[in-house]
Order: structure tokens, then sequence, then C-alpha cells
């Protein structure tokens, strides 16, 4: 099977060194409709018309669930319209900046809790569909950039990516200066820069495939996604992907209450969660050259084992340790630097070997990772509250002690069999 499978996508003859600012610039346009708007919209809306937050949060978690089912579709559709993939990205990317500008920029013309969830259904189906698709992409992409090029497009995507979270993190409120309708400007900013970032990409998409005709032939059945789950390094790979990505969905669950209630540091969630993207951003480039020069798996390995150092040293904060917090969000921001370059390129690398099915498989890819929030999100707020934590309030030391367990020892364990799976996994990918 190896054999057929390396040899249905030629090499190409030669490296290419097209500049690579399109994917980060893109990046960033998907970025920005991600995390950001669980940050803004909530509170727009609860500001803004008055919406219960209890109804807000139903909401976000039925459209969560919406959002894990849909991708393996999308990622079907992705693969399926291979052929119209220009077509389909400018459709997606259109959708976008419909949504977001109903989402801020339009009085609710319907009950604003059903206008937020059909904008943000919206907004969220095409955040979805342009990841796998851009994701897929790449596989071709670094395929035509040399032995490196997996590594290379990675370090380029996801620094874009993360800056565009970090830049949308903060955008409203600098607008907010500017003008007495900051997420008006947000909004628009959101589709001038869809616009340019999907005209920045426009010959990527036509660019032609080497991917066989003959896998192109089941474009049309769920045989797209047999290739990645009959190969077993690329089952491996998913696998490690939903044990890697929960710590982070622990995380990202648990953070506000921690620094709200562990920390006792009211007000400053927003520049800890800052620094921590920004670490991110600025180590994504720096995990991608050292995988270039001591491998990828032995790069993940050193990122992972930073990672576990630094939850560890989270679990025996308590009352006024914001600096030493400050230090873990840089650390581990470090660190998910690396899981979000090294372990994508280990997987497209694998694809491209298989040469077939990269939009089915960046369909199960984001599954993986969606499935770690949704779970996190269902079971660890439960679990919070039978250990009698209550948020906002006073609370006993045994409940900020389960806080501090779930916060930063769970992710810690969880960590741990990431990287000891990673470890016994021997893929060439990782060290060539």
């Amino acid at each position: 099977m190896t054999a057929r499978a390396t040899s249905a996508r030629p090499v190409a003859a030669a490296p290419q060194s097209a500049p690579l600012w399109p994917w980060s610039l893109f990046a960033a346009m998907i970025a920005v409709a991600g995390l950001p708007i669980y940050i803004h919209a909530p509170k727009f809306y609860v500001d803004s018309y008055g919406t219960s937050l209890a109804a807000l949060g139903f909401t976000l978690a039925a459209l969560r669930l919406i959002d894990v089912v849909q991708d393996p579709l999308l990622g079907w559709l992705a693969e399926a319209g291979r052929r119209h993939r220009a077509a389909l990205v400018w459709v997606a990317a259109s959708v976008m900046a419909l949504a977001m500008i109903g989402l801020f920029a339009i009085t609710p013309p319907v009950a604003p809790l059903a206008w937020f969830a059909l904008t943000l259904t919206l907004l969220f189906s095409g955040f979805s569909f342009l990841t796998i698709v851009f994701y897929a992409q790449g596989v071709d992409k670094a395929a035509r950039l040399g032995p490196s090029g997996h590594l290379r497009l990675a370090g380029w995507r996801e620094t874009g990516s993360l800056l565009g979270v970090c830049i949308a993190a903060v955008a409203p409120v600098a607008l907010g200066s500017l003008t007495a309708q900051p997420f008006t400007g947000f909004a628009a900013g959101f589709v001038l820069l869809a616009l340019i970032a999907t005209l920045s990409m426009r010959r990527e998409w036509a660019a032609p495939t080497a991917a066989a005709p003959a896998a192109r032939d089941q474009s049309a059945s769920l045989a797209l996604f047999r290739p990645v789950l009959a190969d077993p390094l690329a089952r491996r790979l998913l696998l490690i992907a939903l044990l890697n990505a929960a710590p982070v969905a622990v995380t990202s669950t648990l953070f506000l209450f921690f620094v709200e209630s562990r920390l006792n540091a009211p007000g400053l969630e927003g520049p800890l969660l800052l620094l921590f993207f920004l670490c991110a951003a600025a180590a994504a480039p720096v995990w991608s050259r050292a995988a270039t020069r001591f491998g990828a798996k032995r790069s993940l390995l050193a990122a992972m084992i930073l990672a576990i150092a630094a939850f560890l040293w989270a679990v025996t904060l308590a009352e006024g340790d914001t600096l030493a917090f400050a230090l873990i969000c840089a650390a581990s921001g470090a660190a998910l630097g690396a899981d979000l370059t090294l372990l994508p390129a280990l997987f497209a690398r694998r694809l491209a070997a298989l040469g077939r099915g990269e939009g089915a498989a960046f369909g199960l890819w984001s599954f993986m990772s969606k499935l770690s929030l949704a779970l996190a999100a269902a079971t660890l707020l439960p679990a919070l509250s039978a250990a009698g934590f209550t948020p906002g309030a006073s609370n006993p030391p045994q409940a900020l002690w389960a806080l501090s367990l779930l916060y930063a020892a769970l992710p810690c364990a969880l960590k741990l069999f990431a990287l000891a799976l990673l470890a016994i996994t021997p893929t060439a990918e990782a060290t060539s």
C-alpha cells in the first residue's frame, strides 16, 4: 500500500520560491472569525440588546455541537468539490463577511437571540470550511516547496493565524477610541480583510494539484475518508491530535475562572490572554526552524515537556501569584506555537505520502480539535460545580484546590499521554 500511495503524488522537479505571505494573511483572516468571536459576541449582545447571558451560553454550546458534527461533512465537500475549490472559497468568504456584518453592524430584524444564532451558524460554517480547505490545499503547496516545505508553510500559516487572534482580540477596544460604533468598524474591517486575503490567495486555489486522478473518481462518495482511516500512522496522528488538543481545551474553558478566583486578579484576564497568544505567535517560526534542524518529532516533544513544566508550576499557584502566572502564560503560549505548527505539518506530510483525500482528512482533523473543546465544556464545568465552586463568589479552599487540579494537573496528565504516544510513534516524517 505504501508504494502505491507514494507513487500517486509525483515529486516536484524543483522547489518553488513564491512568497508565502498570502498564506499568513489568509490564516489571519480565518482566525479573526474564530476565538475572538467567542470573546466579543456574547458581551456585545448582552450590552446592546440585553440578551440573557445564560441563553447566549446555551446557544453557543448548541452551535459548537453543530460545528463538531458538520466538520467531517465539510471535509467531504472540500474534497468532492476540489475542481471548484476557488469558487467555493469565494462563496465561504462572502458568507463569513455577510455574517460578520449581520452579527455586529445590523440591528437584528428578528429576536436578538435568534439573529445571534443565525449569523453565528453562517459565520462558523464558513470558518470551518475555509479552515479545512486551507489546510488541505497546503498539502499540495508544501509538496512544491522542497523537503522542508511542510514545516516552512506551517510556520508562515500559524504565525499569521496567531497574530490574527491577537489583533482581533484587542481591535474593538482600539476602535473604541476612534468611533462610537467600534463593532461596526470591526465588522467592516473584517470584510476588507476577507476581500484582500481571498484575492491574495486566488492563484493558490487555481494551481494544479498533484493528486492521483484515480482518487478524484471517488469524490462523490464517503470513500474519500478511507485513505486516512485505513492508514495506521494517520490514525495515530489523529489520536495524538485529540490528546494534544485536550489540554488547551481544558485551560481555555477554565482560564477566566482561574485568573478571577484562584489568583484573585479580575481585570487581568485580557492582558494575560493576549500575552499567551503573542508568545505563541512569536514562537511558531522558531519552532519551525528548530524542526528543520532537529526534526519535527524531537521539537514537538521538547515543546510538550515545556508545556508540562508550565502546567506543573500552575498547580502550585495561589492568590496574588500573578507574575508567576504571566511567566506560565508565556511558556505555555510558546509551547502552543509548536502544537499549532508542527503537528499539522506532520499530518500534512503523511497525507502527501498517501497522495489523496486531504480535504476529507483535515475535516477529521478539525473534528478532533473541536471534539476536545466540546468534551471539555460538557465535563469540566459540572465537575467544578460538584466540587463546590461558584463563579464570582468567595470559594472555600477545597473548591479552589479543585479548580487548580482541573486547570493545571489534568492538562499535565493529558499532555503526558500525548507525549508518550508521540514518543513511540516511529514516523520518518518526524525527522526527515
